[in-house]
């Protein structure tokens, strides 16, 4: 709206830049890889494994 002041125009863009900069930082924090689990088995074997000279 042409109508609205330059410093209007600034404020609605500092408030819109900084919720969005907080949106992507929560999501990229949030989040949390799953990490596949070691079966037991397998592990065993690798402690396992001793040269036999």
């Amino acid at each position: 709206m042409p109508q609205m002041s330059p410093i209007n125009w600034l404020t609605l863009f500092i408030i819109f830049s900084l919720t969005f900069i907080m949106f992507n930082m929560m999501n990229y924090y949030i989040y949390t890889p799953i990490l596949p689990k070691i079966n037991s088995m397998n592990f065993k074997n690798k402690l396992s494994m001793n040269w036999k000279w």
